[in-house]
């Protein structure tokens, strides 16, 4: 007989229901035995008897049962949401009050499943469940703790939710939580936070003036040696880093050493949200002057050379650099091994059109500079050469073409670029005369400026009488006359 059939249905509702504790508790066994070696889902009406047994008297009963529909859950042989349909998130809740540290285990274990969901989070938010829940969260017991701020986690993802964890006094349990001994509560509470700091409005309450017990614990969770930790607290770092002051303070809270040795963690992960971090930290001028330090430089340089395929690294650390370089201390840039990652990082095969576009806008800004651009032109090589004339001329990726040429631009002037792009002149043609007819004006000047500086070389000079460029410049400049006179007339109208 199938253990879902209509007679043991039958069977199990009568022991569920019954007063007699030695019968529910026969229910709440066949469920466990059934939750630890049924493969296929729980048809709903075999839902309703869990209803009598959590709101059983008998410990065991509550034991056995809530373990079971943990078991349901977590195997996925029942649906969530389904679960608070029947009616049975009530009980669960309620046995939050247990003493029992493993009825409280289960219960927190349940809400936390349930809570994957919004309707579910809503739910548990109505029925008063975030109290005791917070309760838990300072459990003596590392399974109800570990459990409750999991629990707590889920309901982070509910903004509406966090409105009533703060109105509950969340922050100040999971702020003091990111210093217990257990990484796995330290990563529940530190992400749970990394949650609220993503509403701004939290930021108040969670950064009081004089009280920076929160900024200053997480930036020492930065040296865990937990990755997770380390990396949901650079999550966290940044989510709060929206004001000049608070980065500030981050900064002389000595969070570069730290972020530096997160730069070479295993962990890609970690990598990850630590260069996230410094590109926030790099965006406000009052930064850049104390992150260009010879040290994070030549990390940058490393994680670049490193790590060249990775999108996120690339893409932050080129946008990190060019933040970097409008920094009094630009030169020491010049010097590390960043120009040369960026370079390097373009012939990668793998590179994405959004990286692609941050490394050459990040080079096109240092290549305004003759120090750096100096610097660059000692790097190139063939390879390097063709790969920036060929984004040149692919004008269907807008920008990294424009900074492409932006970059070649600057550099002929050097006569060895000079000597490496004669090798190239037909394809440099061929992208001038795009950029000269091209409808964004900042593209007809670039065309024009490149093309001064190249016929300045006989071999330019020659092929451009041959391509007829002289003809396409007359037109840009006829086109540019008409404009002048048509802005000149609409001045004087409105003048008039």
């Amino acid at each position: 007989m199938s253990p879902l059939g209509k007679d043991p249905l039958e069977a199990l509702r009568t022991l569920a229901f019954s007063e007699n504790p030695g019968l529910q508790q026969s229910a709440a066994l066949y469920y466990l035995h059934m939750s630890q070696h049924m493969n296929v889902p729980l048809p709903v009406e075999h839902l309703e008897p869990f209803y009598a047994l959590l709101r059983s008297a008998d410990l065991e009963v509550q034991q056995m049962s809530s373990l079971s529909l943990v078991n349901f859950l977590l195997e996925g042989n029942t649906d969530k949401e389904l679960v608070v349909q029947m009616g049975l998130l009530e009980p669960i809740l309620d046995l939050l009050e247990s003493e029992d540290p493993t009825v409280q285990c289960n219960s927190c274990a349940c809400t936390m499943t349930l809570a994957v969901s919004e309707s579910n989070r809503e739910a548990i938010g109505a029925a008063q469940g975030v109290t005791p829940l917070l309760s838990l969260a300072n459990s003596y017991d590392p399974r109800v703790q570990q459990n409750a701020v999991g629990a707590i986690l889920n309901l982070t993802q509910s903004e509406k939710i966090q409105q009533v964890l703060c109105k509950e006094g969340a922050l100040p349990v999971l702020a003091l939580l990111l210093e217990s001994p257990d990484s796995e509560v330290q990563y529940y509470s530190c992400a749970a936070l990394s949650n609220m700091a993503a509403n701004i409005q939290h930021h108040e309450a969670m950064l009081r003036p004089g009280n920076r017990f929160l900024l200053r614990t997480l930036i020492s969770l930065l040296s865990s040696s937990v990755d997770k930790v380390s990396s949901q607290a650079c999550v966290c770092l940044r989510n709060l880093a929206i004001s000049a002051d608070i980065q500030a303070e981050m900064v002389a809270e000595d969070v570069l050493p730290k972020l530096r040795s997160l730069l070479a963690s295993g962990s890609k992960d970690v990598r990850r949200a630590a260069i996230a971090l410094l590109w926030i930290l790099s965006q406000h001028p009052h930064n850049q002057d104390t992150l260009t330090c010879a040290e994070l430089l030549q990390s940058l340089g490393m994680l670049l050379s490193a790590h060249k395929t990775d999108p996120v690294i690339v893409g932050h650390t080129a946008c990190i650099i060019k933040n970097l370089s409008l920094s009094k201390n630009r030169q020491r840039i010049i010097e590390s091994l960043c120009v040369e990652g960026l370079l390097q990082t373009m012939l990668s095969t793998d590179i994405q059109e959004d990286c692609l576009r941050c490394v050459t806008s990040c080079l096109a800004e240092l290549a305004k500079q003759e120090g750096a651009t100096l610097c660059m032109v000692q790097r190139m090589d063939e390879p390097l050469t063709k790969c920036l004339v060929r984004l040149a001329g692919q004008l269907e990726h807008a920008e990294a073409s424009f900074q492409a040429a932006s970059i070649i631009q600057h550099m002929t002037g050097h006569e060895k670029m000079m000597l490496l792009v004669k090798r190239h002149i037909g394809e440099i043609q061929a992208y001038l005369k795009n950029f000269l007819t091209h409808q964004e004006i900042r593209f007809q000047q670039l065309g024009i400026s490149t093309f001064c500086r190249l016929q300045e070389d006989p071999e330019f000079s020659l092929a451009f009488r041959k391509s007829q460029m002289a003809k396409l410049l007359e037109q840009v400049r006829q086109q540019t006359e008409e404009t002048q006179e048509l802005l000149r007339a609409a001045i004087c109208h409105e003048d008039s």
